[in-house]
């Protein structure tokens, strides 16, 4: 039985360039084009491939992008079911800027689905659960209504699987109503849901283990960009600084965080050495450009020398 699916609503083909400066009116010459699979659940189901998990990605795909998704995704070898829709999979354009190392992201909305097209996800998990982990994360498309995470962690709790949830805005608002094993935000999304400014370490370990002591999260694990991450749960709270290493790019490296920690959990690991690989892959997501993500060795590898 497979031990993970990943859910991804809207993926897209990452393009990634660079350029020395940013600038508005003047046509702006980039360098040589990176091209990847994307999406949320996607890139974690990427990340768990390399590091040897058992597991699925469940994604929509249509069009000429569909296509050249799904080729990069059997290049990589990783294990997907792809759900054929009538519309063109959208793209993510990616600009890095190497004269200052920031990352300009320009995200499309992706393409209109049908109600029918999105049963037909629905209907896949519902037939291959129970699993491990059911991994939720990244955006709707247009056409998927905001309460579609809603109605996967109640199937999934149904069948006792543990939902990782890693979303945004209305969908991930009604997920959590409905309670999920794992919900990792950044500190933005924190914020957003929250409506609190959330100025500190205290009150932003306040807000998570609101989260905890509602029921809507057994555990919160918060990126903190450039501060790191914390974990919270009922009876426990961590913090841990960044890994520091040598940074080509941002992006990625929640979904990189999202894979170590599940990874590790579905090992039987203790909380506490699934933060260590989450912050582990998170950092060797930085390493590479694009969405290349994280090298399983590289994971190893900072995990040992940060513990």
């Amino acid at each position: 039985m497979t031990d993970i699916l990943t859910v991804t609503m809207n993926p897209a083909l990452d393009v990634l360039t660079t350029i020395d400066q940013v600038s508005h009116t003047h046509k702006m010459r980039c360098g040589a084009v990176l091209k990847h699979p994307g999406g949320g659940g996607v890139n974690v189901a990427r990340v768990l491939h390399r590091l040897g998990a058992n597991c699925v990605a469940l994604y929509m795909a249509g069009g000429v992008t569909g296509e050249r998704h799904h080729k990069l995704m059997s290049t990589e070898k990783v294990r997907c079911h792809v759900m054929p829709i009538a519309e063109e999979t959208r793209e993510s354009f990616s600009v890095h800027e190497t004269s200052s190392g920031n990352d300009f992201r320009f995200v499309l909305p992706g393409p209109q689905v049908s109600a029918a097209e999105v049963e037909a996800c629905f209907d896949y998990v519902a037939q291959h659960l129970p699993k491990q982990f059911l991994v939720i994360s990244g955006g709707l498309a247009p056409g998927v209504p905001t309460d579609f995470y809603a109605r996967l962690a109640a199937l999934a709790k149904q069948h006792g699987v543990r939902v990782v949830l890693d979303t945004n805005g209305p969908a991930l608002a009604k997920a959590l109503k409905v309670g999920v094993y794992l919900f990792k935000p950044s500190l933005r999304e924190l914020r957003d849901l929250t409506g609190q400014p959330l100025p500190d370490a205290t009150s932003q370990i306040a807000a998570a283990q609101q989260l905890v002591q509602s029921k809507q999260a057994e555990i919160v694990a918060v990126s903190l960009g450039a501060d790191g991450a914390m974990v919270v749960s009922a009876d426990a709270q961590w913090h841990a600084k960044s890994i520091q290493v040598n940074v080509k790019t941002t992006i990625g490296a929640g979904d990189s965080f999202v894979a170590g920690m599940v990874w590790s959990l579905g090992r039987g690991s203790h909380l506490t050495e699934a933060f260590q690989f989450a912050m582990a892959a998170g950092a060797a997501a930085l390493m590479s450009p694009g969405t290349s993500l994280c090298a399983a060795e590289d994971v190893h590898r900072l995990k040992l020398s940060h513990i």
